[in-house]
């Protein structure tokens, strides 16, 4: 009797686990299906989107439930920069048209979605379950899309667990070596608000800015070079 009573509970986790699997896998492969028809070299169709629906419906019903743990650190990370680029996306169809995110009254820090069993504002979602989870991750800043043009572009595929690293490896490269995002003169240099705002992300271990840029950058930048800020561009990333 007792055995059969530990076979069924296994079998209840494995059923558990399956389910679990089932879900998330169901999620990335939408996930990527919807950003591959949606987004085109760093823009979003919007206005395709807000006529045609029901792909970004059933991403924002799926999220609803799913649940990723801390311990599966890459599937738990792709999941939530996926939920919160598709929660972007869905303020601004829910308010299309907008000429900026910023146009809508509490777009980042009122709006709630529900996500994983939690309501959460975009911030929330940004700092609490992405940034203090894991506060040893800058590379968070250049997957995680506000839909302003200021931001580094979103890709026409969804992040993967079994691709993460390369994922944030490759979108931080790209960020970094692009002239329009990291702007270089002489020895001065004009960073995105990114490096302002979020600072202590980017100089963990006694690094400085240029330091971290440098991890990433083909042409290095003089490590006395002075460092400014150039404003946001919270133009609507539309296609």
């Amino acid at each position: 009797m007792k055995n059969t009573i530990k076979i069924m509970v296994i079998l209840f986790f494995l059923s558990i686990t399956s389910i679990h699997s089932q879900d998330t896998n169901q999620f990335f492969t939408k996930a990527n299906t919807f950003f591959n028809t949606y987004v085109a070299n760093g823009k979003v169709a919007y206005k395709d989107i807000k006529t045609n629906p029901a792909l970004l419906n059933e991403l924002v019903t799926e999220i609803v439930s799913i649940q990723v743990t801390k311990s599966k650190s890459a599937e738990y990370q792709a999941f939530w920069i996926n939920a919160y680029n598709i929660s972007v996306i869905k303020n601004v169809v829910d308010n299309y048209p907008l000429k900026s995110p910023l146009d809508k009254a509490g777009f980042f820090d009122k709006i709630k979605h529900t996500v994983a069993g939690k309501n959460l504002t975009l911030n929330d979602m940004e700092h609490k379950m992405l940034r203090a989870v894991f506060p040893k991750e800058p590379r968070f800043h250049f997957v995680l899309v506000c839909a302003g043009l200021g931001c580094p572009p979103i890709i026409n595929e969804a992040y993967m667990p079994n691709m993460l690293e390369d994922q944030l490896q490759i979108q931080t490269q790209i960020a970094i070596n692009n002239p329009n995002f990291i702007m270089v003169n002489k020895n001065k240099v004009k960073l995105s608000q990114i490096f302002e705002w979020y600072k202590g992300d980017f100089t963990q271990d006694g690094k400085s800015l240029v330091d971290f840029i440098n991890l990433y950058r083909k042409e290095k930048i003089d490590a006395k070079a002075k460092v400014s800020y150039y404003p946001y561009d919270w133009t609507l990333n539309k296609q």
